[in-house]
């Protein structure tokens, strides 16, 4: 597709050098024996899965979490060879699909353990241990039920994890429950091993269980939000400090340009009322892209190098922005968010009452889709 095509309206860009520098700068505090995982379920955090799995697979990375068997699927059908492991829950009707497309399956809890066992094929499978998260997996204390699964002849299993509910906090209550979680989990690998019980690799840390708890060796870190340049939140308090490069900045085109007069009104209900003469600027932008409608009248964008902020309701296609005494035109280009700082992902997070995480997996399907090489955002 022509770049002017891909820019008709409103797209993301995904900075390819950026997720490259952000890899080199996870690697640095990793343990020499920690691979990382990348963690690209939804849609990568909104970046693209494909796009994204594709390069990390030149820069050396071969392991791969999803949260989904249709995630895992787009992977291999895009060429991904890699290991594949699905975090979340497969339904047993579909596990065939697990074995055909050689994906490692999460086994969630005891139940679901009990109907896997027997099997009329084979599957890979992680064991996800539950140390305190209380979301999904088998309890910490349950050394039967683990023993079923790794002598069951319809189950490979490839290793064993687990996840730490407070990581990304290092206040002490946090910093207490994130050690009780991690004891309890390395007192489970020991005994395991002294009852000679294999369970293939294992991995406890996410992305800020890496940062806050770098001197803990396991053999893969899932690295989700920090692979992507930035953090879930706005303000975290964090032990190891990264460098790192916001991958995704969201565009959009100016459509048309007014001016208002005092005591004038923009868009729905009536919502912003002109205190003084000013001129207002439409975008093609709207909440059915994933730009929240929570934002209206409430934060910035960024346009010809100055801050605008957003004025009236936010609409299902369209967006208002006060413009006055930043030059513009219609087709000028607006960054909703970027690596300016009121525009990244965690201020615009923050705004909207939520987390980066959210704000991103969330961007819409219609947004058009372009990797750059250089840095240029």
């Amino acid at each position: 597709m022509e770049d002017s095509l891909k820019k008709n309206r409103a797209w993301i860009e995904i900075d390819l050098s950026a997720l490259k520098h952000n890899v080199e700068e996870i690697r640095k505090i990793l343990p020499a024996k920690t691979e990382i995982m990348a963690v690209v379920k939804g849609n990568a955090y909104g970046h693209g899965i494909v796009l994204v799995s594709n390069y990390l697979s030149t820069l050396g990375i071969q392991n791969f979490a999803v949260a989904t068997l249709e995630e895992g699927i787009k992977l291999r059908e895009s060429g991904i060879s890699g290991s594949i492991l699905i975090l979340g829950y497969t339904s047993i009707e579909s596990l065939k699909k697990v074995a055909e497309y050689d994906f490692i399956q999460t086994i969630v809890d005891e139940k679901y353990a009990e109907k896997l066992l027997n099997l009329p094929f084979r599957i890979k499978v992680h064991i996800k241990i539950n140390t305190g998260m209380n979301r999904i997996g088998i309890h910490y204390t349950n050394i039967d039920s683990i023993k079923k699964i790794v002598v069951s002849p319809s189950l490979e299993v490839l290793g064993i994890f687990s996840h730490l509910s407070s990581s990304e906090q290092y206040h002490k209550k946090d910093i207490e429950y994130t050690h009780l979680q991690i004891n309890r989990f390395n007192r489970l690998l020991d005994h395991l091993r002294k009852l000679n019980i294999s369970f293939g690799s294992v991995h406890l840390q996410s992305s800020y269980g890496v940062m806050n708890y770098p001197e803990l060796e396991y053999d893969y870190a899932r690295i989700g939000m920090i692979l992507y340049g930035c953090h879930s939140e706005k303000e975290m308090d964090l032990k190891m400090s990264l460098d790192l490069r916001p991958v995704l900045s969201l565009h959009a085109k100016i459509t048309s340009v007014r001016v208002i007069e005092q005591g004038e009104f923009v868009g729905y209900d009536r919502a912003y009322q002109a205190k003084a003469k000013r001129r207002i600027a439409s975008l093609s932008i709207g909440y059915a892209d994933g730009y929240p409608r929570v934002l209206s009248n409430k934060t910035v964008v960024f346009v010809n190098g100055s801050y605008a902020f957003i004025v009236g309701r936010i609409c299902m296609d369209q967006m208002m922005i006060d413009v006055t005494g930043i030059e513009v035109k219609e087709g000028d280009i607006v960054t909703l968010i970027g690596k300016e700082e009121k525009i990244r992902a965690e201020y615009i997070a923050y705004q909207a009452g939520t987390i980066s995480n959210e704000l991103l997996s969330r961007l819409g399907s219609r947004l058009q889709m372009i990797s750059i090489e250089d840095s240029k955002l």
